[in-house]
């Protein structure tokens, strides 16, 4: 079912903060993982902070077994400016190259609006009119952008699928931490203690040690 899986993340470390878990679990089970970023800091940051940033995702994609990092390098907390198609065409093309049969992408209620934007754009690429339709769309949960809108007046996060990563919880925190740029001390929520309370917290939903929350948007069977 999870032979070809796409992750979209809107920036660096999302991918990680929402689907680390399930990225280590699937490649261990044989699955081919790709990651797409979005975005990257802005012209404005140093060439070589940039390049750092990009260095700490394949670190991190290197030990969960991901296949392909592809970078769009759109400028980042700017992509409510950057024309719909381009953004539309762009995840079209890396839909193509990877045919997915699996796509993870950013939940539409997050507080960030190029999670928004990539979350509409993700689902325009996957429309099933095309032959590379993915045949199944799952959101992910990011902490400090899912949980941080106004409640009852954005969509809520309620998950419906649950993957267990107990064996792969471990690998998700040191993939976490190769994003030493991003990574927080506690009680920020980009925290090693927040990612695994919030892991503990889904397992126990559903009888688990440690899971990933999903809200499941397509499945073609």
């Amino acid at each position: 079912m999870n032979k070809k899986t796409l992750v979209i993340a809107p920036h660096l470390d999302d991918e990680v903060l929402g689907v680390g878990g399930t990225i280590a679990r699937f490649a261990t089970e044989g699955a081919e993982v790709y990651v797409v970023t979005v975005t990257q800091a802005s012209a404005e940051c140093e060439q070589h902070l940039i390049e750092q940033e990009k260095q700490e995702a394949l670190a991190a994609h290197q030990l969960l077994g991901v296949k392909e990092t592809i970078f769009l390098s759109f400028p980042a907390a700017e992509l409510d400016i950057i024309p719909h198609r381009d953004l539309n065409n762009k995840l079209i093309e890396v839909y193509k190259h990877v045919q997915p049969e699996t796509i993870f992408i950013p939940f539409n209620g997050d507080i960030h609006i190029d999670h928004q934007r990539v979350f509409l754009s993700a689902l325009v690429a996957a429309r099933p009119i095309n032959t590379f339709a993915p045949k199944a769309i799952y959101a992910y949960e990011t902490l400090s952008e899912t949980n941080w809108n106004a409640p009852y007046l954005t969509p809520n996060f309620v998950p419906n699928v649950f993957v267990d990563i107990s064996a792969f919880v471990e690998t998700k925190i040191q993939a976490m931490r190769m994003y030493d740029s991003q990574l927080k001390p506690f009680p920020h929520e980009r925290s090693e203690e927040s990612l695994r309370a919030l892991a503990t917290l889904r397992g126990s939903t559903v009888g688990c040690f440690a899971a990933e929350a999903f809200v499941l948007l397509r499945n073609i069977l």
